[in-house]
C-alpha cells in the first residue's frame, strides 16, 4: 500500500533509497510481544504497523517451533521479529530489495534478542534455501509483472508440506490474485495429477483477504514454478498494539 508519508519520502520497494537515511523510534505491540524498533524514510509504513501486517499477524495461525521461517518483503521487520517470538527455536530469513530495510530488520532483531533473524536482498540471499512458511505482505504497488515473478520465484523456494500466507487488500486485486494463482500454481494440463497446490481465502478483515496456500507433498516434485509471458504481466514515539 502506497500512503502519503512513502508518496512523501521516495518508494519503499527501491533498491537505494535517496531520501535522508532519518531514524524514528517505535514502539510497538506484536502479536503480544512488546518491542523497541526503529523506522526510516524510504521504508515501508515508516510510522506505524500497516494496516495489512496487522491484518495478517492478527489471523495467521502460531508458526511450527521449528523449520525455517520467510519474510517475503520484510520492510522494517514486524512479521520476522514476530515469528522470532513466537518460535525462538526456528530460523527466520528476511529479504527486500529495500537495502535500507533489511539493515533496519537486522538492527531491530537485535535490538530485541532475536537471535534467530537474519535478512537480504534478494541478490545476498544464500543459495539453496529453501522454507517450511512464508508470511508475506507482497509489494502490490510493483505491478502485476512483477508482483508475480516475485511470487513464483519464492514460492518455489517452499517445502513440500509448507505453508504460505499473504496478506492482500481486497480492491488491489486480492480475488484476482488468488485465481492466478490456482491457474498458474496447478495447471489445467495436470488435471488428472493431484493439485501440488491448495489454495484458499482463510479471513477477511478491514478490507484484506489472507491467502493460505499448502504445498502438498504427494504434488511436489521438486520442479520450479515457471511463468509465461501471457501469465506475467529526528526519533519520536509511539505505541502501538495489534
Amino acid at each position: 500500500m502506497v500512503t502519503p508519508e512513502n508518496a512523501s519520502h521516495g518508494q519503499y520497494f527501491s533498491v537505494h533509497p535517496q531520501t535522508p537515511d532519518v531514524r524514528r523510534a517505535l514502539h510497538v505491540t506484536l502479536r503480544g510481544h512488546e518491542m523497541d524498533v526503529e523506522s526510516s524514510h524510504g521504508v515501508f509504513s515508516m510510522n506505524r504497523v500497516d494496516l495489512g501486517t496487522s491484518v495478517l499477524l492478527r489471523h495467521a495461525p502460531l508458526p511450527p517451533a521449528h523449520g525455517r521461517f520467510l519474510d517475503l518483503g520484510c520492510g522494517w521487520g514486524p512479521i520476522a521479529l514476530t515469528l522470532s517470538k513466537e518460535s525462538p527455536d526456528a530460523q527466520v530469513v528476511g529479504v527486500d530489495v529495500n537495502e535500507r530495510a533489511v539493515e533496519l530488520t537486522v538492527s531491530n532483531a537485535q535490538r530485541n534478542d532475536c537471535k534467530n533473524v537474519s535478512a537480504f536482498t534478494p541478490d545476498g540471499l544464500p543459495e539453496g534455501l529453501t522454507f517450511d512458511l512464508i508470511w508475506s505482505n507482497p509489494p502490490i504497488r510493483v505491478g502485476k509483472a512483477e508482483l508475480h515473478a516475485l511470487l513464483l520465484r519464492y514460492l518455489a523456494l517452499l517445502n513440500a508440506d509448507g505453508d504460505a500466507y499473504l496478506v492482500v487488500q481486497k480492491n488491489l486485486g486480492a480475488d484476482s490474485l488468488k485465481s492466478w494463482l490456482e491457474q498458474t500454481l496447478n495447471p489445467r494440463e495436470r488435471a488428472d495429477a493431484p493439485p501440488e497446490w491448495d489454495i484458499e481465502k482463510t479471513a477477511s478483515s478491514k478490507g484484506f483477504r489472507i491467502l493460505h496456500l499448502h504445498r502438498n507433498a504427494a504434488g511436489n516434485d521438486g520442479r520450479e514454478v515457471e511463468v509465461t509471458s501471457s501469465q506475467s504481466q529526528k526519533h519520536e514515539t509511539e505505541h502501538l498494539a495489534i
